[in-house]
């Protein structure tokens, strides 16, 4: 195991909080445990990190449960691995473990366990001191339950419990980890096969919000952090060119329903914030989650202007050849005033009888450096059971 030192590890807990901050007069919107946004498996990752709107797989967990009363596969699992900041260290990594279950023609259930092991740090108040290892660490685990409302629509909803331990002993205090709980809601349409002059056609639609629930604090006398509530919507077309070839192409829109932090000034006499501006961070910090979520679409100091900048959105490609071979492709695009995080994806994966691995690579876009370069991510899926539905 890679060993880091302590100012290195706050550098990169920072990073995970915002991985592409760089000025604070661009009001870049951050929140607690991040690690619940990382696309973990290599299919939506190769895509743009996209997934409402896509096929359903084992991943759907993560992006739109209510895809899952559209398997034609009785249950399945899924493991997927990534690597994190790894042209930096070795030893940070998310994983995630994934089981679903079409209960019947209606219904399905799913659940999923998250890992985010932020790896082994020497703590130590001097260089010639003997250090203490710890391993901070975050996990989330949910259920989910998805009804079929119509041959075409369906929803679902989902529990998530959260733990964050990220404290360091003996540099803070209390070092007990922080809990809290989130839900989401879900909602896909999927059409029947429809049929064009030279190929055959199938449209799906998706939107999901996601971590809604109550702030979480680190510490008795530190902030409360907002939870990472987040809306998706989405929508893509799959071609349908013959028996051995189909071309799915998506887009998605993803926006953070949480408060935009507040246009602040400085006194240029004593270097302090303005009264004003105080009282207006004050708010920002003690402000309801629940009421920021309705607000956040309207609370940008720039306007409107600023809103659209807090709108990110990924389109993607997925072909494949005998429902055996995929090759993938992606982009991602946020705005340069609010984190800079574009990059392109290339994606493939191999499907043999139950089993199908994934895998995919990321290429940043912009001077700013993703903390995924040059990270290969791998996902496996293993179908259960031989009982399948038929999806027209």
């Amino acid at each position: 195991m890679k060993k880091i030192n302590l100012l290195l590890i706050i550098s990169l807990l920072g990073c995970l909080k915002n991985v592409n901050a760089q000025e604070d007069n661009r009001r870049v919107i951050t929140t607690a445990v991040p690690f619940l946004l990382i696309a973990a498996d290599a299919r939506a990752s190769g895509m743009g990190d996209m997934g409402v709107a896509t096929p359903v797989d084992a991943f759907s967990q993560q992006w739109n449960p209510a895809k899952f009363v559209f398997s034609e596969t009785k249950s399945g699992v899924g493991l997927a691995y990534t690597p994190y900041l790894r042209e930096l260290v070795s030893d940070i990594n998310l994983g995630q473990l994934t089981y679903f279950n079409r209960i019947n023609e209606r219904s399905a259930f799913a659940g999923s366990l998250r890992f985010f092991g932020l790896g082994g740090v020497e703590l130590r108040e001097t260089a010639d001191q003997v250090p203490r290892e710890v391993e901070p660490n975050e996990l989330a685990f949910d259920l989910s339950y998805a009804l079929r409302l119509s041959e075409q629509f369906s929803m679902a909803v989902t529990g998530r419990y959260i733990r964050s331990d990220q404290r360091i002993p003996g540099f803070n205090g209390d070092a007990t980890a922080a809990n809290s709980f989130s839900a989401d809601i879900s909602a896909f349409y999927q059409s029947e096969e429809q049929f064009y002059n030279s190929f055959g056609g199938r449209w799906r639609f998706g939107a999901a919000i996601s971590n809604i629930g109550p702030k979480i604090r680190f510490d008795d006398a530190g902030d409360e952090n907002f939870l990472p509530t987040n809306l998706r919507l989405g929508g893509g077309f799959d071609f349908i060119l013959d028996v051995s070839n189909r071309i799915g192409v998506y887009l998605e829109f993803n926006k953070l329903l949480v408060p935009t932090p507040p246009a602040l000034e400085v006194d240029e006499q004593t270097g302090q914030l303005t009264p004003e501006s105080q009282l207006a961070l004050n708010d920002y910090r003690n402000g309801d989650p629940f009421s920021g979520i309705f607000n956040s679409f309207s609370d940008a100091p720039d306007g409107f202007s600023e809103e659209l900048q807090e709108i990110t959105w990924a389109m993607g490609a997925e072909y494949w050849f005998e429902d055996s071979f995929a090759f993938r492709l992606g982009y991602f695009h946020e705005a340069e005033e609010k984190g800079f995080r574009q990059f392109l994806t290339l994606g493939a994966g191999f499907k043999y009888n139950a089993i199908s691995i994934d895998a995919s690579y990321l290429f940043s876009t912009t001077p700013v450096q993703n903390p995924l370069e040059g990270t290969l991510r791998f996902s496996l899926t293993f179908n259960i059971g031989e009982d399948t539905y038929i999806e027209y």
